[in-house]
């Protein structure tokens, strides 16, 4: 029972979180949704921002795991940007809730709690993509010195198709994701 009782708090505060986000989000309207007390909160996640630490960490580790192998730069940029892209898009069409909640989380002020507890692994893509520019720049010689700029880019390409088809306004299917890579392609080749 107490399994569950972990899983149905951080099931309501995923869905509440990315419903209406993590501030406007009390202790009090969780544990009602979860059917739990503050007590049993607490004693899983010790306070509110444990909860979030703990959401965060839940779905990022699994997306982490998918990203890894698929940044691995083996000489072929377009299949490496290709299969990231790929592992991307999938994870946000299993887990679309998460994937709204964080990103709003990324663009909350630098100063709140949720922007601070998603802001450590979100720079850890972000490292994982630099440092697939900085590899790929010995086989691109124009690229030298500007990994920082491709994996900002390349980052926010792949979060901006997402949030799109979070809204309804594109779908992440193969013919999004080649238009995708094909015109980052260009920008960064030029």
């Amino acid at each position: 029972m107490s399994c569950d009782n972990r899983a149905n708090i951080l099931h309501h505060a995923l869905r509440l979180f990315a419903a209406r986000g993590y501030d406007a989000v009390g202790v009090q309207e969780i544990v009602e949704a979860a059917g739990v007390t503050k007590p049993t909160l607490y004693h899983y996640f010790g306070s509110k921002r444990g909860l979030l630490d703990a959401l965060l960490t839940g779905y990022f580790e699994p997306l982490h795991r998918l990203i890894w192998p698929a940044a691995e730069y083996r000489g072929d940029l377009p299949l490496t940007l290709t299969q990231i892209a790929a592992a991307y898009f999938r994870f946000a069409r299993e887990n679309p809730a998460f994937y709204r909640m964080q990103l709003s989380m990324y663009f909350a002020p630098p100063e709140s709690d949720s922007f601070q507890a998603v802001i450590r692994l979100r720079e850890k893509q972000h490292h994982l993509l630099e440092n697939l520019f900085l590899c790929a720049a010995e086989q691109h010689g124009n690229m030298k010195g500007r990994q920082q700029r491709y994996a900002i880019t390349f980052q926010g390409m792949i979060d901006t198709y997402i949030g799109l088809s979070l809204n309804g306004y594109t779908t992440l299917n193969n013919e999004t994701l080649y238009q995708a890579i094909h015109q980052f392609m260009h920008g960064i080749f030029s």
